[in-house]
């Protein structure tokens, strides 16, 4: 628990648009408590190599949106940005055509690569970049590894998740998610840490499959999230049986899981048994699914998800805070 007249330690899981907003909602909700800044821990199984340099887009995403500069109407990117680099790349055929690079988010990924080539981590990059702006919270990758996320497809061949996201739609029936730079992974520094030291550990509400998966999925962060004293509470991201963005749909029916609140729930698993919840909070839309939750072992809590700004997340953030009992 936390210390008296010290605000709660939080940490969050998260990765994509979804994450960034329910970040978002973290930063105000501890600032209204005078609590101290958030870890979160960002899902990396999403980066890939592009015309020679690193791309980080869930750590950018985060970044930018806690920066205040990232572009709210395509969800992604720089606010106000350009792309006349990226008209060059593609006139000498570099890159791919249906993948844009902005130029102030190229100048990033410049920067990026342009360190880890120096020998730094990606947890040392990933500080550098923090320093730019007051961002509110600590960011951390979830591995200094490189753990690409690839899709096998039914007919056995094998794209990069961007290729199958960005370029196909998720038009092309997965057969299953595979990260195989996992295999020799570690948390990043601080990440065990964090977790061990927690008031609260929680969940954003993205994606199962491609967000939060491969993190759950890096050796030694399921162990982690079990040995903790805090309590483990996920944040729906599946509101009246549909997501909320994206194709999770897609992503869960491809793992056999059912496209529902609780059918998330059920797959993170309660905590009293094989699994790392302690708690779940629904929408209230799906308030009927409450029993299903409870029979699975994790305690419902029925309450308004739709992060339509800062302030309703931070919402959502206060309601998570009250069932851990901070």
């Amino acid at each position: 628990m936390a210390l008296p007249g010290a605000g709660p330690r939080v940490v969050v899981l998260a990765g994509g648009v979804g994450g960034a907003k329910f970040t978002l909602g973290v930063r105000e909700a501890l600032a209204r408590r005078g609590a101290p800044e958030a870890t979160v821990v960002v899902n990396t199984g999403d980066d890939l190599w592009l015309s020679g340099v690193r791309l980080q887009p869930d750590i950018d995403s985060i970044l930018y949106a806690l920066a205040g500069q990232n572009d709210t109407q395509r969800g992604w990117g720089r606010a106000g940005d350009t792309e006349r680099v990226n008209e060059e790349l593609q006139a000498w055929g570099a890159g791919w055509p249906w993948f844009t690079l902005g130029d102030l988010d190229l100048g990033t990924h410049l920067a990026r690569t342009g360190w880890l080539r120096e020998g730094l981590t990606v947890s040392d990059v990933v500080e550098r970049l923090s320093r730019r702006w007051p961002l509110g919270v600590r960011l951390l990758p979830m591995t200094d590894a490189e753990a690409d996320t690839y899709v096998v497809l039914e007919d056995g061949s094998r794209l990069h998740f961007q290729e199958w996201w960005t370029r196909h739609r998720a038009a092309l029936t997965p057969l299953r998610f595979e990260n195989p730079g996992l295999v020799s992974a570690a948390p990043a520094p601080g990440v065990v840490e964090a977790i061990a030291s927690a008031d609260v550990v929680l969940f954003a509400p993205s994606n199962p499959v491609v967000s939060l998966g491969p993190i759950l999925a890096v050796p030694g962060m399921r162990e982690a999230l079990l040995a903790t004293a805090a309590p483990v509470i996920g944040v729906s991201g599946i509101i009246g049986g549909r997501v909320v963005r994206g194709m999770a749909d897609v992503c869960l029916t491809a793992i056999g899981v059912e496209t529902s609140a609780s059918g998330v729930a059920s797959h993170y698993g309660a905590r009293s048994g094989d699994g790392l919840l302690d708690a779940w909070l629904l929408a209230e839309e799906d308030a009927g699914l409450a029993d299903v939750v409870a029979a699975a072992g994790i305690r419902p809590e029925v309450t308004a998800l739709w992060m339509t700004d800062a302030s309703a997340s931070a919402s959502i953030v206060d309601t998570a805070l009250r069932v851990a009992g901070l």
